[in-house]
């Protein structure tokens, strides 16, 4: 049996940035979508002002949040919570290695 890999990736562009259009075909969503990510408070745009801009780490950040919506058929609250023990079990860890207590 062969395993096929498929890896796809995004250019952010000259400047590192994605306007909320691009951004979010880049997410595999709409921008209403992203605006309502942003309404909740799951995502903020490091570029506000005059357009929002976005980053890689906001890329992840999307890509994560609907991978845990389809995972788990989780509402955006859900979501919320799970991405704070996400983030949070992944500061702890850092601080492990910083003292080499990690695997």
């Amino acid at each position: 049996m062969t395993q096929t890999t498929i890896v796809a990736g995004v250019c952010l562009g000259e400047d590192g940035w994605l306007e909320l259009e691009e951004f979010a075909r880049a997410c595999g969503a709409d921008a209403q979508f992203v605006r309502l990510l942003v309404d909740e408070g799951l995502l903020v745009p490091p570029v506000a002002a005059p357009a929002w801009r976005f980053g890689g780490d906001e890329l992840a950040r999307v890509r994560r949040i609907r991978r845990l919506q389809r995972d788990f058929e989780a509402n955006l609250a859900s979501v919320a919570v799970m991405l704070d023990l996400l983030d949070e079990v992944e500061r702890l860890r850092t601080q492990l290695r910083r003292v080499g207590l990690d695997r």
